[in-house]
């Protein structure tokens, strides 16, 4: 059983992208989305050079101090390190979970991104603090070959995890927002990861707040800590 730190709160995830974050500054967006309620902020850049990720991510860990919500880093690594994140989250093609435990050490936060059930099968569960499961929905705010996985691929995945792990705190990813968010967690997940539905919000702050407010129901309702 994973007992580095206290277990990783995946309720409201919100993802900041420089490619998605409207009229916002990175730093200022994810300070918005944590007054609303996010529990946990991923830088995700996938074009910005080593030094502008350090910088973007700096920025962001002084503004979310004040209200102890952790941040994590999209696939770098060392841009978390640099930085002084509080983990990484990666994918499937990119290091692998045990590499990155390694690097970052026993008290950082690793999740990982899974699509199917063979991959839930697969990950390290023993390494992992969260994982992401998706996409779940059609999104446009990253290029994804493969289908949506729906609520049902969703449940069977989770159903993995609850077997080989049930403390590992699960979140959904991909085309996200305040229409489908209660029924995304009761599908049996901890969370949701949102990008757009907050960031090209009119105002981040409410969205979040109503968001967190719809998931704290569908959590309290089955009963779940």
């Amino acid at each position: 059983m994973n007992t580095r730190h206290p277990k990783v709160d995946v309720r409201l995830y919100a993802l900041v992208d420089p490619e998605r974050a409207g009229r916002y500054d990175l730093a200022e967006l994810s300070s918005l989305c944590a007054a609303g309620g996010a529990t946990l902020v991923q830088l995700r850049d996938k074009h910005g050079d080593t030094r502008q990720m350090v910088e973007e991510a700096c920025a962001i860990k002084l503004h979310l101090a004040p209200m102890q919500v952790p941040l994590i880093i999209n696939d770098r690594v060392d841009v978390a390190l640099a930085a002084g994140a509080d983990g990484v989250h990666v994918g499937q093609d990119d290091m692998p979970v045990e590499h990155a435990r390694r690097l970052m050490g026993a008290h950082a936060i690793i999740g990982l991104s899974i699509k199917t059930v063979a991959q839930a099968e697969a990950a390290p569960v023993e390494l992992l603090d969260y994982v992401g499961i998706g996409g779940v929905y059609v999104t446009s705010s990253k290029n994804n070959p493969d289908p949506p996985i729906g609520l049902d691929g969703l449940a069977r995945i989770a159903a993995v995890f609850r077997r080989r792990r049930p403390d590992l705190p699960l979140c959904a990813i991909a085309g996200i927002d305040l229409r489908n968010a209660g029924a995304t967690v009761a599908a049996g997940v901890d969370g949701v990861a949102v990008i757009s539905a907050l960031s090209l919000s009119e105002n981040p702050p409410d969205v979040a707040r109503e968001m967190r407010a719809t998931i704290d129901r569908v959590i309290a309702g089955r009963g779940a800590p």
